[in-house]
């Protein structure tokens, strides 16, 4: 399977090349290429990549329906680009016909994964039109025309992916319905939100008429729904979007009643609604018809979270990008780092889905929403899912996570070394995958546009992942389903994920493993390696036994003896 790699190794290999193995290397260059199945070539060429790790390298590259492949002719550097065409946001023309300077015409490609690419070509007979054309088309797809690569893609694996979330199972897995919470198909059309899923749990004393008029009085129709509840405690996290109070401070009874519906679902002495967004956004929002929930909420406590918007936080990654690419200047390092908010902004993130958490294990039951009920409040639902159920951090339920809390809903954790069964490939593939449009997974914005076309359609990242599960898996994983995470939301642990925002610089030296994580693995191995004698000894014990006469012997049987490890 294709991901986008970048790998720059200089190769002193120019004595080993004659000038006629050269030419062989380039004729043969994009020769052993292996495409997936339903890719197609659309366009190679000569080119020049101006590496911003070291110098520009002569090459070829490969344009199909899926990448941009880019491979080195020259001798002594092994190169490989290899970019799906999803994961380009921006192709622009570099320099022009009266550019002056070595590699000043060319192409820049800004990528959605960190990267800027740039490729030069030699100034004649407009030499980049037939490359920037097609590259632009093939890029953008849909704005000229053309399929998606996820439909087009004939890969073949033993497990439907689609089939990994099925909302009734996980409603039955969390024991629903029960006495106080049911299961409604009153959005089966779509016809109540046109961005939620069609299975919706809601308490049992509202009616279906209470949701319509529910609906109108909140943003895009998203009313709060039960997203996960405490087996326990039965406290429960419902999500939503902002309520349509507007500058005029409207009141709808029929939304504080169906509030006070979920707060008595558990007998929650007062429903705690968390509000995503910085207090000075919600007031400003009631100047376009929104808003939050006032006083008149009885029983209810608002609390504001303070974490920003998704027009702030693309800012902040910008000044990310701007700092760990191309290069990281090592000596300002911290300083720069915090001029970009960006930890700042994680830590918000999950010093409110901590919150969330402690308050459901507590008992209490919860409202999350930010203005649309999209980013901010699937982020703070899914951490908090995470740190309360076990089941989310196995890898078929991150799976399970995803698809219901972002994918079905409409759309970082700090990593402890036992608590998940998978690991961080698993969050680098799912990240590739989010821009690399081979899979159907993360197409369209809701449920209701993705399930026309995508299920029949198209392949399920899931499929993927699940067919090669063991690549995933963490072997220090000790499952603990009681146990609920509690992070440390402080700035002082918090550190960049340099495995994903800094990878495509060779000259970050990769993190060796620590002692602890080697120790661990040593155990590991030692337990094997006991597990083994152990067998061993069960199944020559075994063949003693069944080779040994039966007599009447009045002698007792002797106990075994234990076999104590160091584990």
């Amino acid at each position: 399977m294709a991901s986008p790699v970048s790998v720059y190794s200089p190769t002193p290999m120019a004595d080993r090349f004659s000038s006629t193995s050269r030419e062989s290397l380039k004729m043969e260059l994009l020769a052993d290429v292996s495409l997936l199945p339903g890719e197609e070539r659309i366009i190679d060429k000569d080119i020049i990549y101006v590496c911003p790790f070291n110098r520009a390298v002569k090459g070829k590259v490969l344009i199909t329906n899926y990448r941009l492949y880019f491979k080195s002719s020259e001798a002594d550097v092994v190169m490989a680009l290899d970019v799906p065409l999803g994961a380009i946001c921006r192709v622009e023309k570099m320099g022009g016909a009266s550019s002056r300077g070595e590699n000043s015409y060319g192409l820049e490609i800004t990528c959605k994964d960190m990267r800027n690419l740039r490729f030069a070509l030699k100034q004649e007979g407009h030499s980049r039109r037939d490359i920037f054309e097609l590259l632009f088309k093939h890029a953008f797809p849909l704005s000229h025309g053309l399929p998606l690569f996820a439909y087009m893609s004939q890969e073949k694996y033993g497990e439907n992916g689609w089939n990994i979330y099925k909302p009734m199972d996980e409603f039955r897995r969390q024991g629903l319905p029960n006495s106080k919470w049911r299961v409604t198909f009153i959005n089966n059309n779509y016809e109540v939100c046109d961005t939620y899923p069609t299975i919706l749990a809601v308490p049992v004393k509202s009616k279906d008429e209470d949701l319509r008029r529910v609906a109108a009085f909140r943003s895009r129709g998203r009313i709060p729904v039960l997203s996960w509840i405490h087996r326990e405690n039965q406290a429960v996290i419902a999500r939503c979007s902002q309520p349509l109070v507007g500058m005029s401070g409207k009141r709808n009874k029929d939304d504080e009643r169906y509030l006070d519906m979920i707060r008595e679902a558990n007998n929650t002495e007062k429903l705690t609604i968390y509000d995503a967004r910085p207090s000075v956004n919600a007031v400003a929002n009631k100047a376009t018809g929104g808003g939050y929930e006032g006083d008149e909420y009885q029983n209810a406590e608002l609390v504001f979270l303070d974490i920003q918007n998704i027009h702030v936080m693309r800012e902040s990654l910008k000044k990310l990008k701007d700092i760990v690419y191309p290069n990281v200047e090592e000596s300002h390092w911290l300083s720069s780092l915090e001029s970009t908010h960006w930890l700042e902004h994680v830590k918000l993130v999950l010093s409110g889905a901590i919150q969330v958490a402690d308050k459901v294990s507590s008992g209490n039951s919860v409202v999350v929403h930010c203005s649309d009920g999209w980013d901010r409040t699937a982020q703070l639902t899914s951490l908090a899912m995470l740190m309360l159920d076990s089941h989310y951090r196995t890898l078929r339920g991150f799976q399970v996570l995803i698809e219901k809390e972002w994918i079905s809903f409409g759309h970082k954790f700090a990593s402890f070394p036992t608590a998940f069964e998978f690991n961080e490939r698993l969050l680098l593939t799912i990240l590739d995958h989010l821009y690399s449009c081979c899979f159907g997974t993360f197409l369209y914005n809701c449920e209701s546009a993705r399930d026309q076309h995508v299920r029949s359609k198209t392949v399920s990242l899931w499929s993927l992942v699940n067919s090669r599960m063991e690549i995933y898996l963490n072997p220090f994983y000790t499952p603990e389903s009681g146990r609920v995470l509690y992070p440390v939301a402080s700035m002082r642990h918090l550190e960049l994920w340099v495995t994903y925002y800094i990878r495509w610089n060779p000259r970050i030296r990769q993190q060796q493993q620590s002692p602890v994580e080697q120790r661990y693995m040593e155990l590991l191995a030692l337990r094997d390696e006991y597990l083994k004698k152990l067998e061993e000894l069960q199944q020559s014990s075994s063949s003693r036994l069944a080779n040994t006469p039966n007599t009447t012997s009045s002698t007792p049987p002797q106990p075994y003896t234990e076999l104590h490890t160091p584990l």
